[in-house]
């Protein structure tokens, strides 16, 4: 079977703190397989909707612990690619003051950001009907330029064109990020982001409905925000499979062994609910809540989901 979705972006090694001290007082790390656009191409094949995944790892035994995860969880090898000369990136995650996630990032000139323009060919989007790319990608080139060059073929090809931002301020040293978000939005149709990631971008809004609007106004006809313990809130505007429309979830009660990936887990829900025809943006974006509260109840941004379909059922859906 051809994947009707082709996930582009970085794969890396997370090493996970075995306390909440500071990474210079830290003795012990767990490893751990990451990757927001890694993270989507796996839960896609766990929701039964093979994708390809364009990545790119180094030849050295991280690369082979990567590529060995995702050959492990049934991701096509198609377009993942093992650089000869480049190593593959790490990320030491640690908690900021907020508690809330840090990432400290080995990633100059690492395998995924020599990403090279034209690797998936026209024929191949020629055959997906979704293309979904990171924004991690976009903070160096090469690969930049092949993102960007891939979705300007994507959209040529008539593929709906799904963009994260994932903002990571740590790794724009040498690019702008609101520039280069702003570039890839009008290639895009549809886009994820956290309102951190949007402001980061500089689109700014009083509230969410206003923040999508503002994305809205530079291209993509749907927005999807995650906001958190708020839940989260599509708008979709001309153009959308939808129509003009706005839907909003409170989210589900489950409970919450890990939260690492459940970003990732929306994604992929909402990516799997397209792939399958849905076109009421209220069940799409319940679908997306349910994955990602689903991957809550495992360790891991790749760890086993519950019952998703069950969950999604469960509240009258």
């Amino acid at each position: 079977m051809t994947p009707s979705v082709l996930v582009a972006g970085e794969t890396l090694v997370d090493f996970l703190p075995n306390s909440t001290d500071s990474l210079a007082a830290v003795d012990s790390f767990d490893r751990r397989p990451g990757g927001a656009p890694a993270n989507v191409a796996v839960r896609l094949t766990q929701l039964d909707c093979e994708s390809w995944f364009w990545t790119r790892v180094g030849p050295d035994p991280f690369g082979d612990f990567l590529v060995e995860t995702l050959d492990d969880h049934g991701v096509p090898m198609r377009f993942v690619e093992r650089d000869p000369e480049a190593k593959t990136t790490l990320a030491f995650v640690s908690q900021d003051a907020d508690g809330d996630a840090a990432y400290t990032f080995y990633r100059d000139g690492t395998a995924d950001t020599r990403l090279r323009a034209g690797t998936v060919p026209d024929e191949a989007l020629a055959e997906v009907e979704l293309v979904a790319v990171g924004g991690v990608a976009l903070a160096s080139d090469p690969s930049r330029n092949a993102v960007r060059d891939l979705c300007e073929r994507a959209q040529a090809s008539d593929c709906t064109v799904c963009f994260d931002p994932n903002a990571r301020p740590e790794l724009w040293r040498h690019a702008d990020f609101a520039t280069e978000v702003g570039a890839v939005l009008g290639d895009c149709d549809v886009v994820f982001a956290t309102p951190s990631d949007l402001r980061e971008a500089g689109i700014e809004g009083e509230d969410a409905d206003a923040l999508a609007t503002a994305v809205r106004e530079r291209g993509p006809h749907t927005v999807f925000l995650t906001l958190g313990g708020e839940g989260s809130v599509a708008v979709a505007g001309e153009g959308a499979p939808w129509g003009p429309a706005r839907a909003s979830h409170d989210g589900y009660d489950v409970s919450v062994v890990d939260t690492t990936g459940a970003g990732d887990a929306f994604t992929a829900g909402v990516l799997a609910s397209l792939a399958r025809g849905r076109t009421d943006l209220a069940r799409t974006l319940a679908f997306g809540n349910a994955v990602a509260a689903g991957s809550t109840t495992s360790t891991g941004a790749m760890g086993s989901l519950s019952d998703v379909e069950e969950l999604f059922d469960r509240d009258g859906h």
